[in-house]
């Protein structure tokens, strides 16, 4: 990446900012996918779910290592992972809890829909056209993510379409997500 000339400090503080609330919801994810590997049943669903949570998993592992990398280059200090993260919002809002295979794939879809949808909106605060790039790149891998979970869903006998919306933002998040209640009775059957 190349050295971006800041203007201010103020901007480059800005940027580390941004940089670190991303790295928190990385590491958020890491954690999540590492508790829900221990959550899933042995079934076929639960095999699949556990099969892409490793591939999902992995990718966030080396956003953490970019965002670090990048935050160390503008001088920051990484904020470093917590051993536990709250995910009660999400479970209440009833976007995926971690009580049954679909319901742990429910969660890990809230959870990407929410990665792809901050990293469009911080992208848009930050200062430097590398950073920008390099945010954008993610969130296209989170927005990915998303449709791969949505895709599995359909593999499983669970009719969504993989791609809601032809964007995913904020205003839209609520249109990609799954509810628990959701798909019950099919997924019941998968």
């Amino acid at each position: 990446m190349a050295a971006f000339k800041y203007t201010s400090d103020a901007d480059k503080r800005n940027d580390v900012d941004i940089l670190n609330r991303a790295l928190f919801f990385e590491h958020r994810g890491v954690w999540a996918y590492r508790i829900a590997a221990d959550k899933v049943s042995s079934s076929d669903v639960g095999k699949a779910v556990l099969t892409l949570a490793a591939e999902n998993r992995s990718d966030h592992e080396k956003h953490e290592d970019l965002l670090r990398d990048a935050i160390v280059g503008l001088g920051g200090n990484p904020i470093k992972m917590q051993d536990g993260y709250d995910l009660s919002s999400l479970i209440s809002k009833g976007q995926g809890n971690v009580d049954s295979d679909v319901n742990i794939a429910k969660l890990a879809l809230a959870l990407e829909v929410g990665a792809a949808a901050g990293y469009v909106s911080d992208t848009m605060q930050l200062k430097s056209p590398d950073l920008i790039e390099l945010e954008a790149g993610i969130a296209c891998v989170e927005a990915i993510h998303a449709a791969r979970i949505r895709a599995a869903f359909n593999s499983l006998g669970v009719k969504v379409p993989v791609v809601p919306k032809p964007v995913l933002i904020a205003s839209s998040r609520e249109d990609w997500v799954l509810k628990v209640s959701e798909t019950a009775s099919a997924a019941a059957h998968a």
